[in-house]
């Protein structure tokens, strides 16, 4: 039987950097997931307070594979 992936959809946010949200999101989704083998950034977004970004949110894809 040949490998299959699932991909899933998730919003992820940091303080940091639009890198530590990915970084949160794959560390988040591991914890239930098994076999993550990458993510794909769709979207990313920032908010902006006082005229300085206060928070990084990235909308992506996680693919991971399913178990035989």
């Amino acid at each position: 039987m040949s490998n299959m992936l699932k991909v899933i959809e998730v919003i992820s946010e940091s303080d940091k950097s639009w890198e530590d949200a990915a970084a949160n999101a794959v560390s988040r989704a591991s914890s239930t997931l098994k076999g993550i083998k990458s993510i794909y950034v769709k979207n990313m977004q920032a908010k902006v307070e006082n005229n300085k970004i206060v928070m990084y949110r990235i909308n992506a894809k996680i693919s991971f594979m399913l178990e035989e």
